[in-house]
C-alpha cells in the first residue's frame, strides 16, 4: 500500500522505502543496514563488489546468495581474495550458490589487488571512500583510473547508499531519522599520512 511519494507501508503498519516492502530479507536490510554509516574495510570491500555482481541483476538475487558469496570470497578478505589465481577461478566458476560470470569473479580478484594498493596509500579503504563522500562520479573516476573494473557511477552510487555516504531513507520513512543520527554521529576514518 502506498502512502506518500515513494512509500509504502508494511506487514507492521510502519512506513518504509517502497522498494523493500514485500520482502522479508529487503526489510531487514533496509532497516538494519542500508544508509547506516559503514568504516569496516571487510564491509566496504564486499558491498563495491556484490554491486558490481548485481550489475544486470536484482539486488534481491544477491541480497539471498550474500552467505554463499562470502564463502566463496574467503569473508572478502582483501588480502585473501588478492592471493586468488587461475584455480580458484575455476573453483568459483562451478559454485552454483554465487553469480558464476567469469568477468565479474575476475573482477573482484582484480579489485581485491589494487584495494590493497589503496589501503596502502591510504591508510584504510575506509579513508580512502569516505574522503569521495558523497561524490559518487569522482569516486567511480578516481577508481577506474586506478584499474577497478565493474564500478560504474551508478554501481558506485548505490554503494554508497548502502554503506552510509549518503542517507537516501525517503522523508517520513521510519528508518530515516536512526541512519541520520548514525550519520549524524559517525567518525570519518582519517586518511594516513605519508
Amino acid at each position: 500500500m502506498v502512502s506518500g511519494p515513494r512509500l509504502a507501508v508494511g506487514g507492521d503498519g510502519k512506513r518504509r522505502c517502497f522498494w523493500c516492502v514485500g520482502h522479508d530479507d529487503y526489510v531487514a536490510y533496509h532497516d538494519t543496514e542500508w544508509g547506516f554509516p559503514v568504516a569496516n574495510d571487510r564491509r566496504l570491500f564486499e558491498k563495491i563488489c556484490l554491486e558490481g555482481f548485481q550489475s544486470g541483476l536484482s539486488w534481491l538475487t544477491i541480497l539471498r546468495k550474500r552467505e554463499a558469496f562470502r564463502r566463496a570470497f574467503a569473508g572478502f578478505d582483501v588480502a585473501k581474495v588478492a592471493r586468488f589465481g587461475p584455480r580458484q577461478v575455476a573453483t568459483l566458476l562451478e559454485d552454483a550458490a554465487i553469480v558464476r560470470h567469469r568477468g565479474k569473479i575476475e573482477s573482484t580478484i582484480g579489485n581485491a589487488r589494487r584495494a590493497l594498493a589503496l589501503i596502502d596509500e591510504f591508510g584504510s579503504l575506509s579513508a580512502y571512500v569516505w574522503n569521495h563522500e558523497p561524490d559518487a562520479i569522482a569516486l567511480s573516476k578516481d577508481l577506474k583510473k586506478r584499474g577497478w573494473t565493474f564500478i560504474g557511477p551508478t554501481t558506485v552510487y548505490a554503494f554508497m547508499q548502502a554503506m552510509g555516504l549518503v542517507n537516501d531513507h525517503i522523508p517520513g520513512c521510519v528508518v530515516r531519522p536512526h541512519a541520520a543520527k548514525a550519520r549524524k554521529s559517525f567518525k570519518k576514518p582519517l586518511v594516513r599520512l605519508a
